[in-house]
């Protein structure tokens, strides 16, 4: 199943909400949203700087993590952003692909 590293940011909207509902309640928000498009929460961690929240999840495909993002950014509440997270033996097959690709500027004759 595809990971994702999703990092989030609070509108101030979205911080009173957190402020409402505490760590513990938007943990289960999340985990429940995520459960309602066939995913699992693997960790969740809130931080100070950039972002407010970090999270670790598996999702079936790219659609039911759009849908998601899509869904809860509507909200307003939050800002957020999924990348796609590579396992070791995800890379190594990655190197052993056969790849036909010519840098700029360089000439397709040999």
């Amino acid at each position: 199943m595809p990971k994702y590293l999703v990092t989030v940011s609070y509108s101030v909207s979205g911080t009173k909400g957190l402020l409402a509902d505490g760590g513990t309640g938007r943990r289960e928000a999340v985990r429940r949203e995520l459960q309602s498009c066939g995913g699992t929460l693997e960790s969740m961690y809130f931080a100070f700087g950039e972002h407010d929240l970090y999270a670790v999840v598996d999702m079936p495909d790219n659609v039911s993590m759009a849908a998601t993002s899509i869904t809860a950014r509507a909200s307003g509440a939050v800002y957020s952003k999924a990348v796609p997270l590579l396992s070791p033996e995800d890379l190594d097959a990655a190197t052993k692909m056969q790849v036909d690709y010519r840098p700029p500027g360089t000439s397709t004759e040999g």
